[in-house]
């Protein structure tokens, strides 16, 4: 055999380059796998647990709009059913004169026999109609049987309800001396929850409202002169531009300490946890309270939740 012909220089080897090359190339799309595969779980800011209850929330909705168009259907068949009734006893009535008209004495019954002979075919008529309103009022039952039957099936289960929304301190807690209001922030409306008693008062959002309502500005007044006095926004969802006016006002022109707190879904807000902070404050006017304006109905959308494990959101650290 032909022996190799040895190199006249020294070769230059490129595998470690190479290697090291290809294990940072691979490096690299690990990396960009892992940011990939953490990203699949989110949309638009939320997780895949609250796209799941806000497609529930949409589909009960759904649900109830139903229900709500079954029970006009229903009420109107009840009318109807009422009314076929006293179309029946009116018939009834007039059936049983007529039979008395021909079970008279001999005499009348010759003097009548015209009358009593139209009035025969009036009362074969009368039961021939009789015959078909009890035909329509068997019909009827058994059409609002079915849409009994229907609602119920539409009913929505007691785990699907809307849970309540628990609000918590935050982690870091408060000062024991600390007197917090709250303002619930939805869309188009503010409500203050129980500043002055146990009912809420609400009121439209807009800017000229918000500068102009004499129970808004009598709470912000009273609460500006407590040193120690919190007025906590809660917002929801869709509460971001009522949020901005009502604390704007706070802020701005009475100097009032603010926080926010978004609060996720549509459930009834629970605030016990906070009933030993809670201040109160004295009430306004009563003309003010009359002559409060109905605030706009809020916006619909929510994620929902199995009611025996309620949502819970902490306050923010201030």
């Amino acid at each position: 055999m032909a022996k190799r012909r040895s190199s006249e220089g020294g070769e230059v080897s490129l595998f470690p380059f190479l290697s090291i090359l290809a294990c940072l190339i691979g490096a690299l799309v690990l990396m960009i796998v892992v940011l990939v595969m953490s990203q699949i779980g989110k949309a638009e800011g939320r997780s895949a647990e609250e796209i799941k209850r806000a497609q529930e929330y949409i589909q009960m909705k759904k649900d109830i709009a139903e229900r709500e168009k079954l029970d006009v259907a229903l009420k109107e068949k009840i009318a109807l059913l009422d009314e076929v009734k006293k179309q029946l006893e009116e018939r009834q009535q007039r059936f049983v004169k007529l039979r008395r008209l021909l079970d008279t004495s001999k005499e009348i019954q010759e003097t009548n026999l015209k009358l009593s002979q139209q009035m025969q075919k009036e009362l074969d008529d009368l039961l021939l109609e009789l015959e078909g309103l009890k035909k329509q009022q068997t019909e009827s039952k058994t059409e609002i049987e079915k849409l009994m039957a229907e609602m119920k099936a539409r009913q929505v289960p007691e785990d699907k309800k809307i849970p309540p929304v628990v609000v918590q301190p935050s982690g870091g807690g408060m000062a024991e001396d600390t007197k917090v209001f709250f303002v619930e922030a939805t869309a188009g409306a503010l409500k203050i929850l129980g500043a002055w008693g146990a009912d809420d008062y609400r009121l439209p959002a807009n800017a000229e409202t918000v500068l102009g309502d004499v129970a808004y500005n009598h709470f912000l007044t009273e609460v500006a002169k407590l040193p120690k006095a919190l007025v906590l926004f809660l917002v929801r969802d869709d509460g971001q531009g009522a949020f901005n006016n009502g604390a704007g006002r706070a802020d701005n022109d009475y100097k009032v300490r603010i926080g926010k707190l978004p609060i996720p879904g549509r459930g009834v807000l629970d605030l016990k946890t906070f009933d030993k902070y809670r201040g109160k404050i004295s009430a306004p006017p009563a003309d003010a309270l009359k002559a409060a304006p109905a605030p706009a109905a809020p916006a619909k959308g929510e994620a929902k939740k199995k009611a025996a494990d309620p949502k819970k959101a902490e306050t923010p650290k201030k």
